[in-house]
């Protein structure tokens, strides 16, 4: 926009002229300069056009006592505008600025802070989440919120809170998905660990088993290898932990899902008798020393051959844990199984409906049964990849994460098909 008035200096009395011009393309452009006087940006922050205002709220020149007045504007995309900027301005603030300047911009920061839509705390969470001197209670709050979108960045980023602020806020309950966000974060310390063990979250201890950072004390981490046995969703990361308690390895044999038994069988720190030991248990399970590489194999590579763990995935959607982020982390991880249990129980529908999808290898099929299970857009094309095994000119693409490429009516329609094809209808 700044080409309207091109780039040559303007005076203070032109521009003073040009912040009345009834064109607010012309004022906007003005706004948006660096070599403007304070005062004139400050007129321009009052401006009724909300472009002109949005331009002065992303102006780094503005002067520190616009971000108050920005930070209470009706309009979302100025406090949205104002939020990227003044994250990044607030801790470059020198000593050698006025306590006066600086307790207007950290009123600003408190505003939008508590500003009463998501968006505009959002971005200034994402915008603070790495600022090492970001004002301690400007995090807090954001840490606090009650939206994961918000809290989330820095409940897994920002160095500023302490693992008191953390222990603290997870025994106050953080919002869903804080618990796993604080078990994400590098270097989780062992009274961390404690207490996000002893919040009974399952998908914030499957996080921290599988942050190879945490520091988890081994009575823990030897009690949670024992409770996996019931809970495969801490089998994944378990399997792939690099540090685990004597023995462990040969107990988690003896009951993990069979399509985790290669991966534990090939961890490279086991010694000579855990290996031979662990490779022992791993052919009595998988029915003799012949069968091992294939019947490992199939469990890894083709889920079809084995049973789904419906009766895991069946707990964990009663309990309304089997979210969008644990099917994703699944997917992911490989467990394909898990996978198609979840969209099995997330659509309910009969198994033989579900292996005949993907038996057929049915792109609108298997499209028509992720959108039945409700799952996002985002896992349309590694679910026909990886578990539909489709060639590239097959796959079915949604036009972006969000927009599902088949209708209710379509989903519904093939689904019926394969009901009577199987016949379950």
């Amino acid at each position: 926009m700044t080409g309207v008035l091109g780039s040559e200096t303007i005076s203070y009395e032109r521009a003073k002229e040009l912040a009345r011009s009834d064109d607010p393309a012309v004022r906007a452009a003005l706004a948006e300069r660096k070599d403007v006087s304070p005062e004139l940006l400050y007129y321009l922050a009052e401006d009724v056009s909300v472009e002109v205002r949005r331009a002065v709220a992303i102006n780094k020149a503005a002067p520190r006592h616009t971000d108050l007045l920005l930070a209470r504007d009706v309009d979302v995309g100025v406090r949205s505008g104002l939020a990227q900027k003044i994250a990044l301005v607030a801790p470059n603030l020198s000593v050698e600025d006025s306590a006066k300047v600086r307790n207007q911009t950290k009123d600003a920061l408190e505003a939008l802070a508590n500003d009463q839509i998501t968006k505009v705390r959002a971005i200034l969470a994402e915008a603070l989440k790495g600022v090492v001197d970001a004002p301690a209670d400007i995090i807090r709050t954001l840490a606090r919120d009650i939206e994961i979108e918000v809290s989330g960045p820095v409940l897994e980023f920002s160095p500023v809170l302490t693992d008191t602020d953390l222990i603290e806020i997870i025994e106050r309950g953080p919002a869903d998905g804080g618990i796993a966000a604080i078990a994400r974060r590098n270097g989780v310390s062992e009274n961390l660990s404690d207490a996000i063990i002893g919040s009974d979250n399952l998908e914030g201890i499957a996080d921290l088993l599988g942050n190879n950072s945490a520091q988890i004390r081994e009575e823990a981490l030897d009690d949670l290898i024992n409770r996996s046995e019931n809970i495969e969703l801490w089998q994944p990361p378990l399997v792939a932990r690099t540090k685990l308690p004597d023995g462990a390895v040969q107990r988690m044999a003896g009951f993990i899902a069979e399509n985790f038994l290669h991966a534990l069988r090939e961890r490279s720190d086991l010694d000579p008798m855990a290996m031979q030991a662990v490779s022992d248990i791993v052919r009595d399970r998988l029915g003799g020393a012949k069968g091992i590489e294939k019947k490992a194999l199939s469990a890894g590579f083709d889920f079809l051959k084995v049973d789904p763990p419906l009766e895991t995935v069946r707990r964990l959607f009663d309990a309304g844990k089997l979210t969008d982020k644990v099917v994703m982390k699944a997917l992911q991880a490989g467990d394909h199984a898990f996978v198609f249990a979840a969209l099995i129980i997330r659509a309910d529908v009969d198994v033989s409906l579900a292996k005949k999808v993907f038996v057929e290898k049915n792109p609108a099929g298997i499209v028509a049964l992720i959108g039945k299970a409700g799952m996002p857009a985002s896992m349309i094309i590694m679910i026909q990849q990886q578990m539909g095994r489709l060639a590239p000119s097959q796959i079915i693409e949604p036009a972006d994460d969000i927009a599902f490429p088949m209708s209710r009516d379509d989903i519904d329609w093939h689904i019926e098909f394969f009901s009577k094809m199987t016949g379950r209808s």
